[in-house]
């Protein structure tokens, strides 16, 4: 098994959640979610549901996912290096 590009899992990771939370937080200006959003917006400031809001996510969403996917690399790859 081979490792695993901690900068390519971090950066994909991070523009996929990103894109997650843009879209619940422009989805969440008709009503859809917007529970969800008063949820993430106590651990993200700035984030609400509205069109800046959803910019505001998406920056929290890119930074997050990018610890995670960095995270989640290195720890895979530590474990697929022991045999």
């Amino acid at each position: 098994m081979g490792k695993l590009s901690v900068k390519a899992l971090a950066i994909s990771l991070g523009a996929t959640w990103a894109l997650t939370f843009m879209f619940i937080g422009w989805t969440a200006m008709f009503g859809w979610g917007k529970e969800l959003v008063a949820v993430m917006a106590s651990r993200f400031i700035g984030f609400e549901p509205t069109f800046i809001g959803g910019i505001f996510g998406a920056i929290w969403g890119f930074v997050s996912g990018v610890i995670a996917g960095a995270i989640i690399a290195l720890i895979y790859n530590l474990f697929v290096g022991k045999k």
